[in-house]
């Protein structure tokens, strides 16, 4: 099987030749190993594919800014301003309303070799009180037609690009609590969800309209599949009655779109999460990763397997926080084959780490990664 029919295969619920080896990498990789400041998630991922052989899942952002912070429109006129300050790089955005002036600011350790890849915290988020998102739900344009005609070309270009060396997999407009966490602090979400219900209601209804209208577009496109971030609902800040009642019916009805047109979806959620088990089952997500074990997450790959048997698709558990960069070529090659004797049971699975390969990440680390994994992978 080439690596394109291999995950495929896998993401129908099939049992492939050999289960597939996934590393997840993005800029702060490739711009390590390339040694370059600006680096594609498309372009060189299929380049270090080639070079490294590895099934390849693409995780490019068609829209790194989100389309209504990209343009002006009546009564909605944006400014977004990034720039070095002090040993910080700092963005910040401001959108100009008849009624309302927001400001988000978010700032990151100044890093010249991963500007384009660059991780930000908020110091102030855009949405601040409800007269905010009253002003931004009210002025807040639409997508536009020339949005759609992108997201689908990108898809075209993308599937050309990596032919038979893997599957696109982008990052749509995120997963609906992600994306209210971008622009509101969570801990506000986690009260309001108790104390003033009517309002989350609102904005959590609002948000998920916006996403359920961009997943729409990503469900008539040619790419593989889609992915969705679920990194801030996670089992560290809530429980699973808590996320039953007010995380899942959002995200589940934007999930819906992209269910319906039978386009597979990866579910991200890199940190603890075995008290959600019951409710990713409820998602109807087709893969979740990263399965990540301490001390990233609380994820026992072997529990996972047989908690979700053939439920979801599971991808990761390899620390690559600590021990692929730490440990020895031997003791990495000889930990991904046990990882893999463990994962590949039943199928179901996609080898990767427990989130994206790190800045400084040795070379033959990752290698020692990649043969220890196949030569367990095959199924016989």
């Amino acid at each position: 099987m080439t690596p394109r029919e291999r995950l495929l295969c896998v993401l129908r619920g099939e049992i492939p030749d050999r289960v597939p080896v996934s590393p997840f990498v993005q800029e702060e990789y490739l711009s390590w190993y390339f040694d370059r400041k600006n680096t594609s998630r498309l372009y060189d991922a299929v380049q270090l594919a080639k070079e490294l052989d590895f099934d390849l899942i693409t995780r490019q952002y068609i829209n790194p800014i989100p389309y209504f912070l990209k343009k002006d429109a009546e009564g909605w006129r944006v400014t977004i301003t990034e720039g070095k300050e002090g040993n910080n790089y700092v963005r910040r955005t401001t959108i100009v309303t008849p009624e309302r002036t927001l400001q988000q600011v978010e700032a990151a350790e100044y890093n010249e070799k991963i500007l384009s890849g660059i991780h930000f915290s908020t110091t102030e988020y855009l949405l601040k009180e409800q007269e905010d998102f009253e002003a931004f739900r009210k002025y807040c344009p639409k997508h536009s037609s020339e949005d759609e005609e992108f997201i689908l070309s990108q898809g075209v270009i993308a599937k050309e690009e990596v032919g038979d060396l893997g599957i696109t997999c982008p990052w749509a407009i995120g997963g609906v609590y992600n994306l209210v966490a971008t622009y509101m602090d969570v801990q506000d979400m986690l009260c309001d969800a108790l104390a003033d219900e009517e309002y989350y209601e609102e904005y959590m209804n609002y948000f998920t309209d916006m996403v359920a209208e961009e997943n729409e577009i990503y469900a008539r496109s040619v790419f593989d599949a889609v992915g969705i971030q679920g990194n801030i609902a996670n089992g560290a800040i809530m429980g699973a009655d808590y996320f039953d009642q007010y995380v899942l019916p959002y995200e589940r009805r934007a999930l819906d779109v992209l269910i319906r047109a039978g386009k597979p979806t990866i579910y991200h959620n890199c940190g603890n999460a075995k008290v959600l088990y019951p409710e990713y089952k409820k998602l109807g997500i087709t893969v979740w990763e990263t399965v990540s074990p301490k001390p990233q997450g609380d994820n026992v790959l072997e529990e996972a397997k047989d908690y979700f048997g053939t439920d979801l698709i599971l991808s990761g558990n390899f620390d690559q926080v600590h021990f692929l960069k730490e440990a020895s070529p031997e003791e990495i090659e000889k930990c991904a084959y046990e990882q893999m004797m463990v994962g590949k049971k039943g199928g179901h699975y996609i080898f990767a780490c427990s989130d994206y390969l790190e800045t400084g990440t040795p070379l033959e680390n990752v290698k020692a990664l990649l043969r220890g994994a196949k030569a367990a992978a095959e199924y016989k």
